[in-house]
């Protein structure tokens, strides 16, 4: 009798998202049991769960409580996409200190909290990836946004640190670099600033979400079994 193939896990944080449903029903597609973790919106994370035959899982990074108990729901997971993220656009001075808080906390602090939960696992098994989701702006900073390019500049150095770390142990750590997607995130600008915007992309088109899904789906897949520690940026050329 032939031996039944085991069932990969993946676990997408802020799955319920623009950029992490794309990403849940992409690894779906690709054969993943996929636990779609939100925060907030239970409804929508439990609507794509049904869709992709997925398990939808509250998951607020910033908690550890919720950290903990997803490992033991879980059993642990082949694939961790850390892509909960949260942003404001504001001049640095008018941030208000609750708000760059949750900004680290949930973008950076969140992302490696999860993985430090997560990651024994992986080392255990000697397989495992981990993929973080950055953005441009962690490469190269943007004005009125420079807590947020704080923290995926910081995701980008996380990503690089814990690469060189656990690539002896068979796990494998990358990070997308996102342009500029079209996303509920980016729905406060207006049809001007979007033309503006536009124009200093190379490609003379925005991103889309399963432009970051099928990069997740490659540095997830064996093709891209030889990578680790790399920023894979995806942003139309808009910063190269």
């Amino acid at each position: 009798m032939e031996k039944l193939k085991k069932i990969k896990k993946a676990l997408v944080t802020g799955g319920a998202g623009g950029i992490g449903q794309a990403i849940c029903c992409k690894l779906a597609e690709n054969g993943y049991l996929v636990y779609v973790a939100y925060a907030h919106s239970q409804q929508q994370a439990e609507i794509i769960a049904d869709e992709i035959n997925g398990i939808a899982l509250k998951l607020d990074v910033t908690q550890k409580a919720d950290i903990t108990s997803a490992v033991e729901v879980t059993g642990g997971v082949d694939l961790l996409v850390n892509n909960a993220g949260v942003s404001e656009i504001q001049l640095f001075q008018c941030i208000p200190d609750s708000k760059s808080r949750e900004i680290i906390e949930v973008n950076l602090v969140g992302a490696m909290n999860c993985t430090r939960a997560f990651i024994d696992g992986m080392i255990s098994r000697k397989s495992g990836c981990i993929i973080n989701i950055s953005s441009m702006w962690g490469q190269v900073g943007a004005s009125c946004e420079v807590d947020y390019s704080a923290s995926k500049a910081g995701l980008i150095g996380f990503t690089k640190a814990l690469a060189k770390e656990v690539a002896p142990s068979g796990v494998r750590v990358n990070c997308i670099s996102a342009g500029f997607i079209l996303t509920k995130m980016n729905s406060s600008f207006s049809a001007e600033d979007l033309t503006l915007i536009r124009e200093e992309i190379p490609m003379g088109k925005f991103g889309e979400p399963r432009h970051i899904a099928d990069s997740v789906a490659f540095l997830a897949s064996e093709q891209a079994e030889y990578i680790t520690g790399q920023i894979l940026a995806v942003n139309g050329g808009m910063v190269m």
